[in-house]
C-alpha cells in the first residue's frame, strides 16, 4: 500500500485529495496547522492526521518524523498548503508580503528538503506542487500570489532536472476556479484606506468577481483531486498538468493569440 502525505489538507484542493487518496486505497497522511479542529478525517481508514505549518521548521521536522515512524516509507508529497492575496501591491504591508512568500513558496521548499534526504536513500518518491493557472498567467490586483506561484513554477521545473536522476520526480498541477470557500478563509485582502487613487479598479475587479456567472466553469474541489491523483500514478515524465474546464481554457486561449493580445483582452475583460 502506497503512502502520500499532503500539506493543507484542512479544507478545499487538500481535504479533497486526501479522501480521493484514500478511497483509491492509499495509506493518507493528512497535514494541517490545526489538527485539533479536524472532525472528518480523522475518522477514515488509513488516515492518519498530522501537525504541519509549513512557516515552521520545525514543525516540518516533527512532521517528516513522526510520518517515517507511522509508516517507514512515503511515495508522494503533495505540496499544497497555500492562500492569496488580493489588492493593490502599494497597500501591502511587510508582514503581508512576507507571510504570502514564507506559506506559498518557502514554506513549500521547506517541506521538500525535509523529505529529499528520505528519497534520495530510497532513489523513488515523487513530489507534486500545486501551483495556478495564476502561475502561467496572471489577473488584476493579484500580483503578490501571481509572484509566488511563478516562483513555485520556476522552481519546480529546475528542481525536476536535478533530482530526476536520482529516480525522483517533480510535477506541477495548475488548477484553476475552484468551489472552495478560498475567497473566505484563503484570501488576505491588502488595504489601506489612504490609497484611493486604486478605488476605480478595485471596483471594476468586484464587480467581475461578484458575478455569479463567472463560477460556471469552476471545479469541484474532487475533479482536481483526480487530477492531482493522475499525476501521482500515471508514470509520466510530464511535468505540468492543467486542472479544470477554465484553466484549460484560459491556457489555450494564451497560446492561441500570444502573450501580448492575450493581456489585451484581459485587461479589456476585467478593466474595460
Amino acid at each position: 500500500m502506497k503512502t502520500v502525505l499532503i500539506t493543507g489538507a484542512s479544507s478545499g484542493i487538500g481535504k479533497a485529495t486526501a479522501v480521493y487518496f484514500q478511497q483509491k486505497g492509499w495509506q493518507v497522511i493528512a497535514t494541517m496547522r490545526n489538527p485539533t479542529n479536524e472532525k472528518e478525517l480523522n475518522t477514515l481508514k488509513n488516515v492518519q492526521v498530522l501537525q504541519l505549518d509549513v512557516t515552521d521548521e520545525k514543525s516540518i521536522e516533527n512532521a517528516v518524523k513522526k510520518s517515517l515512524e507511522l509508516f517507514g516509507n512515503i511515495d508522494v508529497v503533495i505540496n499544497n498548503a497555500g492562500y492569496g492575496t488580493l489588492g493593490a501591491f502599494e497597500a501591502a504591508t511587510s508582514e503581508q508580503i512576507k507571510r504570502q512568500f514564507d506559506t506559498n513558496l518557502f514554506g513549500l521548499m521547506s517541506v521538500t528538503k525535509a523529505f529529499l534526504p528520505h528519497f534520495r536513500s530510497k532513489k523513488s518518491g515523487l513530489f507534486i506542487n500545486i501551483s495556478s493557472i495564476g502561475g502561467t498567467m496572471t489577473f488584476p490586483l493579484f500580483s503578490l500570489y501571481h509572484a509566488t506561484k511563478w516562483a513555485l513554477e520556476g522552481f519546480s521545473e529546475s528542481l525536476n532536472f536535478e533530482l530526476r536522476e536520482l529516480g525522483i520526480g517533480v510535477k506541477i498541477v495548475e488548477p484553476g476556479g475552484v468551489k472552495t470557500d478560498f475567497a473566505g478563509r484563503s484570501l488576505d485582502w491588502l488595504i489601506n484606506p489612504e490609497l484611493t487613487d486604486y478605488n476605480t479598479t478595485i471596483e471594476k475587479i468586484q464587480k467581475v468577481f461578484s458575478n455569479p456567472e463567472i463560477a460556471n466553469n469552476y471545479s469541484e474541489a474532487a475533479q482536481i483531486a483526480a487530477v492531482i491523483f493522475e499525476a501521482a500514478t500515471d508514470d509520466k515524465k510530464q511535468v505540468r498538468y492543467l486542472a479544470g474546464a477554465d484553466a484549460i481554457q484560459l491556457f489555450e486561449t494564451r497560446k492561441n493569440l500570444g502573450n501580448e493580445d492575450f493581456i489585451t483582452m484581459m485587461k479589456t475583460n476585467f478593466l474595460g
